[in-house]
């Protein structure tokens, strides 16, 4: 028996809408999912079902919504193509996270069990280009005030706080030695139980329940880092987006803009630089006339790789001679605790204006300041920032295999792999990958220590499967 269907009006209008034939579509959802970290083999059979009235997958339905949001320059979700995805509240929990409501510490504690139970309705989700550009002028909204006048609960004070920075401060050295996937569920659960209980007490006076907020804004912080670092570039963006919704309502300028910041790296990042110069600009003008220098430098060179990024390179090498100026004027900074936790200033702008100049083709520039990142990363903490090390030790031997230093280059990957040793991270997993893909080459050229080094490489990633 044929069960007839009725036609998908709603996906056949925005797809009319768009100007796609059905495969640029299926393209453009395959890759969505891959940003996801997904493989589909969607195909224009696959949409003209879809249209036809047969329904997806959860999980398909969020990519095809996200594709068509991107082209559409507006926010689609599933049920409005039609979609309503049972047992997931009409699609409310796939847009869980996609704003900055009135209460982000509920929002916080339901995204972070879904993280925990692994729901893939979020851990699976795309980053959405729509939510990134929300922090733009959003005001926080007024309700905020009013829970925190109706608090209940113990009375809490600075010392409690201090706890919960030191519960930061390790939990992010764990996290800078052996990579985001360490430890991951325990920063959660801390987060949707201590912390978030920790918001919700009374206070002595108002300054302390801002750096109540701010403290949760910051563990907040690191379960997106974590969440990004794993691959899950989604599930990333809701909690960056409500860590600034609990520092907003702590009135913290400063950490406000880290938060900005860091939203506009995560876009570059994955190639997704729609509103990064926007959130890049306003997190710069946020900190303007609040930060030191050493803290200001970190604003500029984000702004110089989204200028980068954007095409403007005369503009982008500017800034990032600014921020590497700013960045020696500030050595001797007293900086905030949620900053000096991931290594100095002064390596920060080092990364990433290597980044820049990546971005502008220059490998000799690029190389160079990648060198000067691993060499300051490595130095810290007796070698415990690992990861981030080794990620930089990753990119100079691209950079100087691109200029045809390939045995310079295996030299410089030998280091990383020693410095990715024990380090559980996707962000490792396809740096290695990628050396593993140069390293084929190298063997066909007859670079002698390509195959000694592709076998060291292949260990590592049976270890750390």
């Amino acid at each position: 028996m044929t069960i007839s269907r009725a036609r998908n009006e709603r996906l056949r209008l925005a797809l009319q809408q768009t100007g796609l034939t059905y495969d640029q579509l299926a393209a453009d959802v395959r890759h969505i999912a891959a940003e996801a970290g997904e493989t589909l083999r969607t195909n224009r059979s696959a949409v003209a079902h879809w249209v036809a009235g047969r329904p997806p997958s959860p999980e398909t339905a969020a990519y095809i919504a996200e594709a068509l949001s991107r082209r559409l320059a507006r926010h689609l979700t599933p049920a409005d193509l039609g979609w309503q995805v049972p047992g997931h509240g009409n699609g409310s929990d796939a847009r869980l996270g996609l704003g900055i409501g009135p209460d982000p510490v509920d929002i916080v504690r339901r995204i972070g069990e879904a993280d925990i139970n692994r729901r893939k309705i979020l851990t699976g989700a795309a980053y959405s280009v729509a939510a990134a550009a929300l922090p733009l002028g959003l005001v926080q909204a007024a309700e905020a005030q009013e829970r925190a006048t109706g608090a209940k609960g113990r009375m809490v004070g600075e010392g409690d706080i201090d706890a919960v920075r030191s519960m930061l401060k390790a939990f992010t050295a764990i996290d800078e030695r052996q990579g985001g996937l360490h430890g991951r569920s325990a920063v959660v659960q801390y987060l949707r139980s201590d912390v978030a209980d920790l918001t919700r007490a009374r206070f002595p006076k108002e300054s302390v329940r801002g750096d109540a907020l701010t403290a949760a804004a910051a563990f907040a912080f690191l379960a997106g880092w974590k969440a990004y670092d794993a691959g899950e570039h989604g599930l990333a963006q809701r909690y960056y987006l409500q860590s600034l919704g609990l520092t907003r309502e702590a009135d913290n300028p400063l950490h406000e803009a880290w938060v900005l910041r860091i939203m506009a790296h995560n876009g570059m990042d994955i190639a997704r630089p729609e509103h990064t110069l926007d959130l890049a600009d306003a997190a710069l003008s946020l900190a303007t006339g609040r930060a030191e220098p050493g803290m200001l430098s970190m604003f500029v060179v984000c702004r110089a790789r989204a200028l980068a990024v954007a095409g403007r390179g005369a503009e982008s090498v500017a800034e990032v001679r600014r921020a590497q100026d700013l960045a020696i004027r500030g050595e001797d900074d007293v900086l905030p605790y949620w900053l000096t936790l991931s290594g100095s200033p002064r390596a920060a702008v080092a990364s990433h204006a290597a980044k820049v100049f990546r971005a502008l083709k220059d490998h000799p520039n690029a190389a160079k300041q990648y060198a000067s990142a691993g060499r300051s990363y490595g130095a810290a903490a007796q070698g415990g920032l690992s990861r981030i090390t080794a990620l930089s030790l990753a990119s100079l031997g691209k950079e100087q295999a691109a200029q045809g230093h390939l045995e310079q280059a295996c030299g410089t990957w030998d280091q990383a792999l020693t410095h990715f040793t024990g380090v559980y991270s996707d962000r490792a997993v396809k740096q290695v990958g990628s050396i593993r893909r140069q390293l084929t080459v190298f063997g066909r050229r007859g670079v002698g220590a390509a195959s000694l080094l592709d076998e060291r490489a292949r260990s590592w990633q049976l270890a750390h499967a």
